[in-house]
This record gives structure tokens, sequence and C-alpha cells, in this order.
């Protein structure tokens, strides 16, 4: 993969940059503002992109929404918004724009296979969410107080990409249980019931943006 980096930190930069290029990938740009990453995706057209969300100048959201324009400017280019911070409007309109998006927190990724299996998704088209993210984002709007213990936890499994098969073997269940569970969470939120790939995140993104 080619991908273009958004990181002020040096020190995280340099590690991504390290990662990456063990794994076999191409590093095209390492950029600290928001400018730099959009002309550097213009001129690269990576395969992915990896932004925090606040860089300089004022250090707030400056990242997000130059991930925003990007995906304005270059539909469908793949962003992963890797930062220690949830900002809320600014996930949602990232996230409900279609595939190829991913939300990580920095002080969740424990393991670097991950990490890696993530960009990857992202890359391929994929959504994927951390749950608590997704957690503070159904907080605040609260859409899913009808749910069971177990449901939740397939829609946080869902929203971290995994498909129902996947799903079934982490939670040690059939397959046609997960389906089933997927049924429910879509019926009580009152939402379409697609059942494969992104567009299951894409439509309770839709619900909390309501």
């Amino acid at each position: 993969m080619r991908v273009v980096i958004a990181e002020d930190n040096v020190v995280l930069a340099q590690g991504l940059v390290l990662l990456l290029r063990e794994e076999g990938h191409e590093v095209a740009a390492v950029t600290t503002d928001g400018d730099s990453f959009i002309a550097a995706v213009a001129e690269h057209c990576p395969d992915v992109t990896v932004v925090d969300v606040r860089l300089p100048p004022t250090f707030r959201h400056e990242g997000i929404r130059a991930a925003l324009e990007v995906r304005s400017r270059f539909p469908g280019q793949p962003v992963l918004v890797f930062s220690q911070y949830v900002e809320h409007s600014y996930a949602r309109d990232l996230l409900r724009d279609g595939g190829g998006v991913g939300y990580l927190l920095k002080d969740r990724v424990a393991r670097v296979d991950d990490f890696l299996r993530t960009l990857q998704h992202i890359a391929s088209g994929g959504t994927v969410m951390d749950p608590e993210v997704l957690e503070q984002l159904m907080t605040r709007h609260d859409p899913v107080s009808t749910l069971t213990a177990r449901e939740r936890e397939v829609l946080e499994l869902m929203a971290q990409g995994y498909a129902n098969g996947e799903i079934a073997l982490r939670l040690q269940v059939t397959e046609r249980a997960i389906h089933k569970h997927v049924g429910n969470i879509f019926a009580k939120l009152d939402l379409p019931t697609e059942d494969s790939g992104h567009r299951r995140v894409l439509a309770v993104l839709a619900y909390l943006s309501r």
C-alpha cells in the first residue's frame, strides 16, 4: 500500500513510517498540517491515509477537517483517523460519508497486527470504528437503550469491521445466532436490514446523526 500520514508528533510519525516500511508498504509522505496533507494526497494518490485529529496551528480539529476535505475532493479516498480524541460531530460527518473510513484511538491500539489489519480493511473500502468511539457516539444520542447486552456486543464488533462469521467465532455462538442478533439490532433501531460490509456501520451512523 502507498500511505500518506498527517501527524505532528515526530516520534509517533517516525514509528508509523518504520512499522509500515517493515511490512513492505510505501510511505509516500509525512505531513504535519492539514494543508500539506491535502496537497500530499493530491500529489501521491495514496491507497490509504492516516491522519491525527489535532494538527497545527490551533491543535483543535484541523486534521479531521482536512480528512473531510480530502474525501470531498477525492471521493472514496480511504482515511484512517488515528487520534487520542473523539470529535463527535466531525466523526459522524466522516464516517457516514461512505466506505474506506475508520476512527481509532491511539491509546487503545494494543497490537500491531490489529492496526495493520484495520489499515488494510479501510484501504479495501471497509469501515472500522474503535468501540470507545462508537460508545461515545451512542452515549451522546442514546439510541441503543433497547438493545440487549449481547446485541450491543454484536454491534461493537460490527463497527470494528467484523463479518458475521468472525463475530460468531469471537462470541462462541453460531453464525445463525449472529444473523438473528443483527436483524434484531436493525429492527430495534428502525434501520434497513442491510447485512454486508461497511454499510451496516454506516446505517448505525445514519441513525446516530438524526
